[in-house]
């Protein structure tokens, strides 16, 4: 299923939370394409990337952040687990979303550990949200950059790095080691 025909689904109605979600996505998606075109070495999927950072944050229409028009009950925090799980439930027997909704849970922060799930009392499930994949890297990488609240502003890599101390230590690490390997 094509990402645009996935995005419809669930965001039936021309709303100011369609509009964010698609200006976000594209501006994460086209940062992670320019990454995966600096860098052929790295045999990243360009059509996976692409669709893969059209979704991530699909599943903030179920999130509570009024802020960008999300007006739904869950904490924000998991609007990864989310978009994985709407992702799932849309699988139908000629897909496989599975990648995609990795992408999805492992996207948020520079991607968020059992460790930091217990030490920060998130309400997560109790096991590691952290990229793996190269293309889930270069993803998570690219979001760190945009913000849904502020979409006319495009990060600083010393910006991104400040927005991250709230998650810790080891996601700033992550990170730093990631503008070593895209930049």
């Amino acid at each position: 299923m094509e990402y645009q025909k996935i995005i419809d689904h669930y965001y039936k109605e021309d709303t100011p939370l369609r509009h964010i979600l698609l200006l976000h996505s594209r501006q994460v998606a086209d940062r992670a394409l320019l990454i995966c075109d600096r860098h052929p070495e790295f045999g990243i999927d360009r059509d996976f990337v692409e669709s893969a950072a059209m979704l991530h944050d699909i599943g903030i229409v179920r999130c509570d952040a009024p802020g960008i028009h999300c007006h739904g009950t869950e904490p924000y925090i998991r609007h990864g687990l989310l978009g994985a799980e709407m992702l799932i439930a849309l699988q139908g027997p000629h897909s496989d979303l599975h990648a995609f909704a990795r992408v999805c849970e492992r996207h948020t922060g520079a991607g968020i550990t059992k460790a930091d799930i217990v030490q920060q009392g998130l309400p997560m499930p109790l096991r590691d949200f952290t990229p793996e994949t190269l293309a889930e890297k270069v993803i998570c990488y690219a979001d760190k950059f945009y913000s849904k609240s502020r979409p006319d502003h495009e990060k600083t890599i010393e910006e991104a790095i400040c927005s991250l101390t709230k998650f810790g230590d080891a996601g700033v690490a992550r990170f730093k080691e990631w503008v070593e390997l895209f930049e």
